[in-house]
């Protein structure tokens, strides 16, 4: 009986040819997905996924391959070789991922006291930040100063014309065109 295509291959592959590594990294890398895909729990699957293990494991497994530092007498036990390692290196991957999970909530169960506070802006942000407001009220005429102002409160168009009567294609129109005043007006950071 002559020997079949994956024999073929383990031998080139206990010889240390890289190539040989790498099409036997393509036979089995869909299998060891799969193997690792059914013992991944749904709250894992965010933290690192089937493809994560394998490529990892395989980086691993290429220096040995190349240095010749396992021999296999066929393919069966070439294939449990592989499964051991990459379910130990699943194992591994969920040991550090395991406490992560465990610590995490949902937002809406986090009490809003315990929860950190937001990074408040550098001082040198919020002066640049006044000096860009101060341009912006410049630019613009007094009667608009207003819907200037509820926008930058974080309002949507439609907001500002209830709060301010006029219709939201007239608010569209006059932050359009302060934006473009502004725009021409700021100087250039190239020159």
């Amino acid at each position: 009986m002559s020997p079949g295509p994956l024999d073929v291959l383990l031998a080139e592959l206990c010889s240390g040819d890289a190539a040989a590594a790498e099409r036997v990294f393509v036979e089995y890398e869909p299998f060891l997905r799969q193997v690792v895909r059914r013992q991944l729990h749904p709250r894992l699957r965010a933290k690192f996924d089937s493809a994560d293990v394998v490529q990892s494991i395989w980086a691993d497994l290429l220096a040995g391959f190349r240095d010749t530092r396992w021999h296999f007498s066929d393919v069966a036990q070439l294939r449990a070789f592989l499964l051991k390692a990459t379910h130990n290196r699943f194992l591994d991957r969920v040991r550090q991922t395991n406490a992560a999970v465990q610590r995490e909530q949902p937002l809406d169960l986090t009490a809003p006291q315990s929860l950190p506070p937001a990074p408040q802006p550098r001082p040198s942000e919020c002066a640049q930040a006044d000096d860009v407001w101060q341009k912006l009220l410049a630019l613009c005429p007094a009667d608009h100063h207003e819907v200037l102002r509820l926008r930058r409160e974080g309002l949507t168009r439609a907001e500002i014309a209830a709060r301010t009567g006029l219709h939201e294609g007239s608010v569209r129109r006059i932050l359009r065109r302060l934006a473009r005043q502004f725009a021409f007006a700021a100087p250039d950071p190239q020159a």
